[in-house]
């Protein structure tokens, strides 16, 4: 029986800092009060409400926010109040943050058939890593007006009537339309840092169905209707070729090939990489926020969203095989992880499919992540998460059959992954007959820190032939 600690001892880490904080602000000049509010008000309220409300998944969020927070904007304090309190303040508001991640992790349901995480200060420090993210990804995403509900419900039911009559629930393959192949796309030269690479662009052509809900305002959006990839390419294009998907809100080349060691990949293991942007994102962006739209409670557009990226991948895959790429393999982090899954379902003649710490339920996330009073108000309003999974069926890796050979499908994921928790990992693994899979004991930015990430990566390579001779 899984049951809520009361009165955690780690809730008094955040009160001590925040009450110490709060109690120097004023002898911090009118500056130093306002940038002392912050870190002071976040962890004093999330620890108070801690002890109040045990179990409530927000509330560490903002306890981590606070702390990591707290660390640099202490720094000054040193020399303003001197190193006893500066020091202090350091030294509390990083105890917080530690104990926003150990209370993250004590209070998530364990699912089956993963491993249990371990505790210690190395798992806490990750996962608070992954609780301040979702702070600042909760605090910046747009929330919607109260007359959306009504539309977006309108739209799922339009859509769910549509896709049931033609069949596409019962098999969502068939919503999946083949594009055109890709001949001639506009390609750049460009550098990022040391990575010299080309930009590749082309319109996407992709439209909704014409009975689509939502079609009209997809089409509204008109940065998205251009098509980008990032590619490092040998001179020999025959080489074998890696398609790298990015996460939610990436999209940039920096970003991108940090994330996926692109100079490791390309140099050392000679292998052509394309890095797809995903539809909203990157220099495809509609909104403040790379990414903005993709994820959201219209649901209707993250349908058109994921759609739209099977097509624009699928044509880069057509003009990769033009080059001569004849070996070609996929790999995706979350939100990429997701797309991966589901190009593996859709593309007959990919070397390897290896999804890292893949999100695999749209639904389960949003009624997971979003805020209580907005799921709240839009179940008052008839938006069932039940009707939302039957109708986003049509881009579910989980309800489509992998093409790839078992031997050639590898997934990785963190055991305390708060932003994708480790039940949608789990959930793709099944449903793909139960591959290799890796777990790290970690949450989901800190996948890179793990060895056996990278050696499940460099062994997918080798096996399936990716690596260049």
């Amino acid at each position: 029986m899984f049951e809520q600690p009361r009165w955690p001892r780690e809730a008094w880490l955040p009160i001590s800092a925040g009450l110490l904080w709060l109690w120097c602000a004023a002898s911090f000049g009118i500056v130093g009060f306002l940038f002392s509010l912050l870190p002071g008000c976040l962890l004093l309220a999330s620890g108070c409400s801690t002890l109040i409300y045990p179990g409530d998944r927000r509330i560490p969020q903002y306890t981590a926010l606070g702390g990591l927070l707290g660390v640099p904007l202490a720094v000054p304090a040193i020399f303003v109040a001197g190193p006893l309190i500066g020091f202090g303040l350091i030294l509390l508001s990083a105890a917080s943050l530690l104990a926003a991640g150990a209370i993250a992790i004590r209070q998530e349901r364990h699912p089956q058939e993963v491993p249990m995480p371990a505790t210690g200060l190395a798992l806490s420090a990750q996962v608070a890593v992954d609780e301040a993210l979702l702070a600042t990804v909760s605090l910046a995403q747009p929330m919607p007006l109260a007359g959306d509900h009504g539309r977006v419900r309108r739209e799922l039911r339009e859509a769910r009537q549509l896709f049931g009559d033609r069949g596409w629930i019962e098999k969502p393959a068939h919503y999946h339309r083949s594009p055109p192949a890709l001949t001639d796309p506009l390609l750049r030269r460009a550098r990022s840092r040391k990575l010299e690479y080309e930009r590749l662009s082309f319109q996407s052509e992709y439209e909704p169905h014409p009975e689509e809900p939502g079609r009209d305002r997809w089409l509204s959006y008109l940065p998205n209707r251009t098509a980008h990839a990032w590619v490092l390419r040998h001179q020999s294009a025959s080489r074998p070729w890696l398609v790298c998907i990015h996460g939610y809100q990436m999209g940039t080349p920096a970003w991108d090939f940090a994330a996926f060691r692109a100079g490791h990949l390309h140099h050392r293991l000679g292998i052509n990489l394309v890095l797809p942007v995903l539809p909203l994102h990157g220099p495809r962006k509609i909104g403040r926020v790379s990414g903005d739209g993709f994820l959201v409670a219209d649901f209707l557009d993250t349908i058109h969203a994921e759609a739209q990226a099977m097509w624009d991948i699928r044509r880069i895959l057509s003009w990769v095989r033009g080059q001569g790429g004849s070996r070609i393999g996929v790999h995706g982090l979350s939100l990429g992880g997701y797309n991966t899954a589901l190009l593996a379902c859709l593309d007959d003649d990919l070397a390897c499919a290896i999804p890292g710490i893949p999100a695999t339920d749209f639904s389960r996330l949003v009624w997971r992540h979003g805020p209580r009073l907005q799921i709240r108000y839009a179940e008052d309003q008839g938006l069932l998460q039940d009707e939302v999974t039957e109708t986003t069926r049509v881009v579910s890796p989980l309800a489509l059959q992998p093409r790839v050979r078992k031997e050639r499908r590898y997934i990785f994921g963190g055991v305390a992954d708060q932003l994708v928790p480790p039940d949608q990992v789990r959930d793709l693994w099944r449903h793909w007959d139960r591959p290799r899979i890796e777990w790290y004991q970690g949450g989901h930015v800190s996948f890179r820190l793990h060895q056996q990430v990278r050696g499940l990566l460099d062994d997918a390579l080798r096996e399936c032939e990716l690596v260049a001779a």
